[in-house]
């Protein structure tokens, strides 16, 4: 059993490359990150939206690693960027990460006016299900 987007017909087209919701089948479990900052283990914070959109990604996969599950299963992503010039840096990052895929995941982008440091420039998480029992 597949996972099933959700694009009624009677709204407007998602706006980009997401599915407006996700259903789960029965019999699946769920990951969840936390916000990811743009914050490298050596504590490092690249220069530039596509960059840092990059290393939270990377970021959302090492976590997700821990439950046996990679980027293919993720079903919901929410990311915050703090302005509207850092969305198509963004937005080709999570192209680039997600990859190819025959079922987008649900997608949420929020400009907000700032982090806990003034050299984040975007912050992401991310939902991920599979079917129980399945290994990456």
């Amino acid at each position: 059993m597949a996972l099933n987007p959700l694009n009624p017909t009677t709204i407007a087209a998602p706006f980009g490359r997401y599915a407006h919701g996700i259903a789960l089948p029965a019999g699946w479990r769920i990951a969840m990150t936390s916000g990811q900052l743009p914050l490298a283990a050596d504590g490092s914070v690249p220069k530039g939206a596509r960059a840092q959109a990059a290393l939270c990604f990377e970021n959302c996969a090492a976590i997700l690693a821990e439950a046996d599950m990679g980027p293919g299963d993720v079903i919901r992503i929410a990311a915050y960027v703090t302005d509207r010039a850092h969305m198509a840096d963004y937005m080709a990052a999570r192209d680039a990460w997600l990859g190819p895929r025959d079922t987008l995941p649900a997608s949420t982008l929020l400009i907000v006016t700032g982090f806990t440091r003034p050299e984040f420039l975007v912050e992401v998480e991310v939902t991920a299900a599979r079917p129980d029992g399945a290994r990456q």
